[in-house]
């Protein structure tokens, strides 16, 4: 048997193949080599914040971006919900085709015939009596303003009262004056203000019925979405809340637009038994100051104003004793029963809510007011009573 020749060579090391794509390292490279300078990934704390970050910034700038727009959007979102279900049921009755277009246009049309008709009957109605303003005016530039009969009315005062209307208005310096103070810069500045005006209304009103019509042909997406949107931010409690603002847009509809116009034909009726000028223009006017709270007074107030300086007394004490009553019975009884009915609200909530929403944004508070009321109190409710199984 052969010996080794070299007794003290170590033994050889078994043979091991590297793994694929392997490199061997460098005989002087350390085992443990130093930590790369190139950032990891942020934990998952980091992430969500990062993510809330980025989506309260890009909510910013939307709203910065659209915001000449959000009235427009926030009153299509009105009508669409106020006409949902009559829409609901047209719908049901007429199915819509593979691009349901038909049924939301002519829902669109019809929503800007209602609000395009009274404007362009009104705008006739100034045509007409503009002849007889101009006429008037020049009559009282040439011989002043007659004193009126109603002042030898009055229970006292009234020979006072006739003494001063006839030396301060029935003369023709007076009229001079009165009319010399509107010069032609202040009126030409109240023009160009009022046709700007005109022309950003126009353009709020057209985005308001393209933002519709998609509302119209896509409302069964966009509820779903919200729905879900507000189940997953808020849980349970957050789909409440959207529903309950829903109803409440509802309620407002019913107890403000159509208690106004119903308050608007009743009193359209006495102004023409009552011989009061222009009854359906009056009436059309009480029907828009009746939706805001203790506006319908000033209207059938100025038409009994009216009345009096004709001499006709009696039938303004029956304007004035009508007027009353109508809202009396629909500011106290009708309304309350269909908003507060709707969302279970009490009425000096409703109250607080049109009359607030009204001071902060417009008109828009008529609806918008009612229903964070709505949201609040049912958010009171759940937190000192539970959760309503009937929410």
């Amino acid at each position: 048997m052969a010996q080794d020749p070299n007794p003290k060579r170590p033994p050889a090391e078994p043979f091991v193949a590297p793994m694929p794509g392997a490199e061997r390292a460098p005989a002087h490279a350390s085992p443990n080599p130093p930590p790369s300078h190139a950032p990891g990934p942020l934990s998952g704390q980091g992430q969500g914040l990062a993510r809330v970050v980025l989506v309260v910034a890009l909510s910013a700038l939307g709203l910065w971006v659209l915001h000449p727009f959000v009235p427009a959007l926030v009153w299509a979102v009105i009508l669409a919900i106020a006409l949902g279900p009559l829409y609901a049921r047209a719908e049901r009755r007429w199915p819509p085709g593979g691009h349901n277009i038909a049924l939301p246009a002519l829902f669109t049309a019809a929503v800007a015939l209602v609000f395009l008709v009274p404007l362009v009957v009104l705008g006739v109605q100034a045509a007409r009596e503009a002849h007889d303003v101009a006429a008037w005016m020049r009559s009282f530039e040439k011989t002043g303003i007659p004193v009126p009969d109603l002042l030898a009315r009055l229970p006292f005062g009234a020979a006072q009262a006739q003494a001063w209307w006839a030396e301060n208005l029935s003369h023709p310096a007076a009229g001079s004056e009165l009319l010399h103070r509107f010069d032609n810069s202040s009126v030409l500045g109240v023009t160009r203000s009022l046709g700007a005006q005109i022309v950003r209304r126009t353009v709020l009103f057209g985005f308001t019925l393209v933002a519709l019509f998609f509302l119209f042909r896509d409302g069964r997406a966009v509820a779903a979405q919200v729905l879900t949107a507000s189940a997953k931010l808020f849980g349970p409690r957050g789909e409440r809340v959207a529903r309950q603002m829903v109803a409440s847009v509802h309620g407002t509809v019913d107890g403000l637009v159509l208690v106004g116009l119903g308050e608007g034909v009743l009193l359209g009726i006495v102004y023409y038994f009552a011989g009061v000028p222009h009854p359906v223009l009056l009436g059309a006017l009480t029907a828009v100051a009746a939706m805001i709270p203790f506006g319908a007074p000033l209207v059938f107030g100025a038409a009994a104003l009216v009345l009096l300086a004709n001499g006709a007394v009696v039938p303004a004490l029956v304007v004035v004793a009508a007027g009353l009553v109508v809202t009396f019975i629909a500011d106290h009884f009708v309304r309350p029963a269909l908003i507060g009915g709707t969302t279970r609200l009490p009425f000096l909530w409703v109250l607080l809510g049109i009359l607030g929403g009204v001071e902060s944004f417009g008109l828009l508070g008529l609806f918008l007011g009612p229903a964070v009321m709505a949201a609040l109190i049912l958010l009171w409710r759940e937190f000192t009573q539970g959760a309503d199984p009937r929410a």
